[in-house]
């Protein structure tokens, strides 16, 4: 089994939503650990990364069929039998473990020190309304609230392949995660703005010599 990574860095407040909220607090909670640390679930990360790696693929002018046979084999296809399902499996984006271990030393010390704490230090809540075009003024009952990660975190998720990747696939990958630069509930509203790398074993970005490969074959 070889282990890849991806890397992720917020430019902007993200919400890593996770479809609900909590009766007086907010109207859209992020997606947490029990120990109050925010993450961004593998499967959720996979089908942006999907989404992105198609796009590109389509945007192809040569050799777009040797790059669609290339996602199909890193993605899997739609009622994929054993023989074609993905070789790729990504896990959830989580914050740096040496973070993790170190609040850990922490709550030993300070047993008072809950997950909600460790969430609330590491979240804040956006709140907004809508606007009446007519008035100018905000609707009645129109207020919302959502926790949003803050801003220069990183997250990083383990990328595991069931065979040695080829370079193509590496290529793909590469590129589809320089290509994702918004995910999470809001992207469209300016949250969610990240940066994304593809790293090898070693913790190195693989940049220009996978995606050299790939912009050979455009």
């Amino acid at each position: 089994m070889s282990i890849y990574k991806l890397q992720i860095k917020l430019l902007s407040d993200t919400t890593f939503g996770r479809g609900d909220g909590v009766t007086g607090l907010v109207d859209q909670e992020v997606e947490h650990d029990p120990d109050g640390f925010p993450y961004l679930r593998g499967r959720t990360l996979k089908g942006l990364l999907s989404e992105e790696c198609d796009n590109l693929v389509a945007m192809l002018q040569t050799h777009q069929n040797d790059w669609e046979r290339v996602a199909a084999e890193l993605f899997g296809v739609p009622g994929s039998t054993s023989h074609t399902m993905s070789i790729v499996h990504i896990g959830d984006a989580c914050l740096p473990e040496d973070l993790r271990n170190a609040v850990a030393l922490q709550r030993q010390s300070s047993p008072d020190l809950t997950p909600t704490d460790i969430l609330e230090s590491l979240t804040t809540v956006r709140r907004q309304t809508a606007i009446a075009a007519e008035t100018g003024v905000a609707d009645r009952n129109s207020l919302r609230s959502a926790r949003v990660v803050l801003r220069d975190l990183l997250f990083t998720a383990l990328l595991f392949f069931d065979q040695q990747p080829t370079p193509e696939m590496l290529a793909l990958l590469a590129a589809g995660a320089s290509a994702l630069r918004r995910l999470g509930s809001g992207r469209n509203r300016g949250r969610g703005h990240v940066q994304c790398h593809l790293l090898d074993c070693t913790g190195n970005i693989i940049t220009q010599r996978h995606l050299a490969k790939f912009g050979a074959n455009e």
